[in-house]
C-alpha cells in the first residue's frame, strides 16, 4: 500500500510563492508518474503539473512559467513550487501517484491566495 502526504499549504498575498511537497511511502515511487491536481468547491479537480519517472513535466497552461515540478526519488518526494501566485491558484492542491493499473491520492493540503 502507498501513502501519499502533502504539505506546504497555507496563505499567501499575491505575487507571492509557496512549495508543496508530497512524500511517498512504499517501494515503486521511482517508478511512477506524479501529478499535482487542485480543486475548487464544485468543480472539478484539475491537472496542474506532472512528471514521469525519467523526468518529463507537463504543465496546464494557466500555470506555465509560475509553477515548477520537480521530484526527489531518494527521498520519494515531489515538489511543487509555485511563484507568482494569484487569487485563481486559491484550491486544496493534491498529488496522484500512478503506475500500471494503480492510482494513489494524498488527502489535499490547502492553498489560499489573498491580501
Amino acid at each position: 500500500q502507498v501513502q501519499l502526504v502533502e504539505s506546504g499549504g497555507g496563505l499567501v498575498q499575491p505575487g507571492g510563492s509557496l512549495r508543496l511537497s508530497c512524500a511517498a511511502s512504499g517501494s515503486i515511487f521511482r517508478f511512477s508518474t506524479i501529478g499535482w491536481y487542485r480543486q475548487v468547491p464544485g468543480k472539478q479537480r484539475e491537472l496542474v503539473a506532472s512528471i514521469t519517472k525519467v523526468g518529463s513535466t507537463n504543465y496546464a497552461d494557466s500555470v506555465k512559467g509560475r509553477f515548477t515540478i520537480s521530484r526527489d526519488n531518494a527521498k520519494s518526494t515531489v515538489y511543487l513550487q509555485m511563484n507568482s501566485l494569484r487569487p485563481e491558484d486559491t484550491a486544496v492542491y493534491y498529488c496522484k501517484l500512478t503506475i500500471p493499473g494503480r492510482v494513489y491520492w494524498g488527502q489535499g493540503t490547502q492553498v489560499t491566495v489573498s491580501s
